[in-house]
C-alpha cells in the first residue's frame, strides 16, 4: 500500500484509535515557553499530576524577553512574572530550561533545530502556532492550546483528529531576489488564509528540494497562515547533513539506526492526497503584503487589487485598506517606511542576516527608518559576529539587538507606534499585531533591506542590479 510522508509519521505515533473520534498520538518532543505554559503547570498541580517525561520537554524564554539589556531585570511585571514562572516550573519538574542569560536561549523554533531537538519523523508540539516550522525536517509539528500543553506534560500524548492531506508542488527556477519567504507568501496569496484549513501540507518539487534547511523552515513556518494544521518537507541529504552531529541527535549505532529510518520518510509513488496544487516558481517575484492578513500579498511590482479581485467581501476589504491607509489600484513602490524588523521564528536565522547585509553593504540606513535587527538565538548572534556581518551592519548605521521574538508581536518592549509603517520579516500583519495601531507589511529580508536603506518600499531587484 502506498502511503504519504504524513501518513507514515502519523500512523507510527498512534497509541490508540477512537472509533468516530480523534487519535491518541504519542509526542516525541514538547517545546514550551513562558506564555502558554504557566496555566498548564497550574493544572498539573491542582490535580496532583507530574510531568511524565521531563527529558522530552524543553523550555526556553522568548516571547516576553527584552532584546536589549538582557542582563538587567525585566521591567514589565507581567513579563517578569511569566519568565520567573517558567524557570520555577522547569526546576520543579526537572525540565531543561534555557532562560535569559543562558547560552542556549532563543526563539523556541530557532533553538530546537539548532540543537538537534528537531528530528525527521518525530512528532513535535508547542503552545505556539508556528510550531509548523519543524515540519521542514519531515516531522509532524503543530501548535497546541494551553489545555493540550497540560495534557502532553501529563501523558506525553495528545488527542487529535487526523487532518486531510494536501500536496503543494512548486517547480521551476526562482527569479532574482526571490527567497523562500516570497515562495511562502505567494502560496498564501493564492490560497488565502483559509485555503488549507483542515489539511496537513506536504511541500514538493524542485524549488523546495533546492532550498537550504533554513529556507525550508521559513516555508513550513508560514503554513499556519493559510489555515493548515502544519506543513512538512521530506528529509533528504540536505536534512541529514544539517541534523548530523548536533547535541540532541543520536550518536554512534543509534545514529545509523535513525538514518535508516530517515531514508524511509518520503511519499510513496502512487500515494494519494485529498488535494493537490501546482505552481510555477518562475512566476514568483519578491512579495509584499498590503492588507491586514498574510493572504493579502502580491508581487512587489503589482498594484493593490480592486475589491472584486479578492475574497472576503468589499466591506471587509475596504476596512483593511482603510486601516493600512492604502487604496485600490495603488503601487506599493515608494510607500513610506518608518520601521524595519528582521527577525522572528520566520526570518531570524543566519541566512536571513546574510541576505540583509548583502543588500545594505556599502549603503547607509535611511534617516527616517528605525531598524530592529534581532537574531533568533545566541548561535545566530555569534555567527553574525564571526562572519563579519556585524561590521557591515555598523558601517551602514545599523545596530544588532539580542535574541528574542521582539517585534513579531506586541508582547515585549519592541512595539511599532500607532500609525507607523513597518516592513517586517515576521509572519503576521493583523491589526495591532506589532503594536496598537501599527501598520505591518510582511516581506523577505531582501525587501526589508531595500526599505531600510531607501526609506520607502523598494523592489530589491533594482538594488541587486546595482551590485552586479
Amino acid at each position: 500500500m502506498s502511503n504519504t510522508l504524513f501518513d507514515k509519521v502519523w500512523d507510527a505515533h498512534v497509541v490508540r484509535k477512537i472509533e468516530g473520534g480523534p487519535d491518541v498520538l504519542f509526542i516525541d518532543r514538547h517545546l514550551i515557553h513562558e506564555v502558554t505554559s504557566p496555566v498548564a503547570f497550574l493544572g498539573l498541580k491542582s490535580r496532583g499530576t507530574t510531568v511524565l517525561y521531563p527529558n522530552r520537554t524543553f523550555a526556553t524564554a522568548d516571547h516576553n524577553t527584552p532584546t536589549i539589556h538582557q542582563d538587567q531585570p525585566v521591567a514589565d511585571p507581567l513579563s517578569a512574572n511569566q519568565l520567573q514562572m517558567l524557570e520555577a516550573n522547569s526546576a520543579e519538574y526537572g525540565i531543561s530550561h534555557w532562560g535569559l542569560g543562558h547560552q542556549k536561549n532563543g526563539i523556541v523554533h530557532v533553538v530546537g533545530p539548532e540543537y538537534g531537538i528537531t528530528q525527521p519523523g518525530a512528532t513535535i508540539v508547542c503552545g505556539d502556532s508556528h510550531t509548523s516550522t519543524h515540519g521542514a525536517f519531515g516531522a509532524i509539528a503543530f501548535g497546541i492550546g494551553t489545555s493540550e500543553v497540560e495534557m502532553v506534560l501529563a501523558t506525553q500524548c495528545i488527542m487529535q483528529p487526523k487532518p486531510k492531506k494536501m500536496r503543494i508542488n512548486v517547480n521551476g527556477k526562482l527569479g532574482k531576489g526571490v527567497t523562500p519567504k516570497d515562495v511562502a507568501l505567494f502560496i498564501i496569496s493564492q490560497l488565502t488564509t483559509s485555503g488549507a484549513t483542515g489539511y496537513f501540507v506536504e511541500y514538493a518539487g524542485d524549488v523546495f528540494e533546492k532550498m537550504t534547511m533554513e529556507g525550508r523552515m521559513t516555508v513550513c513556518n508560514l503554513s499556519i497562515e493559510m489555515g493548515a494544521r502544519g506543513g512538512m518537507i521530506a528529509p533528504d541529504e540536505t536534512t541529514i547533513n544539517y541534523v548530523k552531529g548536533r547535541e540532541f541527535t543520536p550518536k554512534g549505532e543509534a545514529w545509523d539506526k535513525a538514518l535508516a529510518y530517515y531514508k524511509t520518510l518520503k511519499t510513496d509513488e502512487g500515494a494519494t492526497f485529498d488535494k493537490e496544487l501546482s505552481f510555477d516558481g518562475a512566476s514568483i517575484e519578491p512579495m509584499i503584503t498590503y492588507g491586514t492578513n498574510p493572504g493579502m500579498g502580491m508581487g512587489i511590482s503589482h498594484n493593490i487589487p480592486d475589491a472584486d479581485q479578492v475574497e472576503g467581501g468589499a466591506a471587509t476589504y475596504e476596512k483593511s485598506l482603510g486601516y493600512m491607509g492604502f487604496s485600490e489600484g495603488q503601487s506599493m513602490i515608494g510607500k513610506p517606511v518608518d520601521f524595519v524588523f528582521v527577525g522572528s521564528c520566520t526570518n531570524g536565522r543566519i541566512e536571513d542576516f546574510r541576505a540583509f547585509t548583502s543588500l545594505i553593504k556599502g549603503k547607509h540606513k535611511a534617516d527616517n527608518v528605525t531598524a530592529w535587527l534581532v537574531p533568533g538565538s545566541h548561535i545566530v548572534e555569534a555567527q553574525i559576529k564571526e562572519e563579519g556581518l556585524l561590521d557591515i551592519l555598523h558601517e551602514a548605521g545599523f545596530e544588532l539587538r539580542q535574541p528574542g521574538c521582539s517585534a513579531c508581536l506586541a508582547m515585549n518592549d519592541d512595539k511599532v507606534p500607532t500609525g507607523k509603517y513597518a516592513v517586517s520579516t515576521s509572519n503576521r500583519n493583523f491589526e495591532g499585531r506589532q503594536g496598537p495601531g501599527s501598520r505591518t507589511m510582511l516581506a523577505s529580508p531582501l525587501v526589508a533591506a531595500a526599505a531600510a536603506v531607501t526609506g520607502v518600499v523598494t523592489d530589491p531587484r533594482t538594488l541587486i542590479e546595482e551590485l552586479v
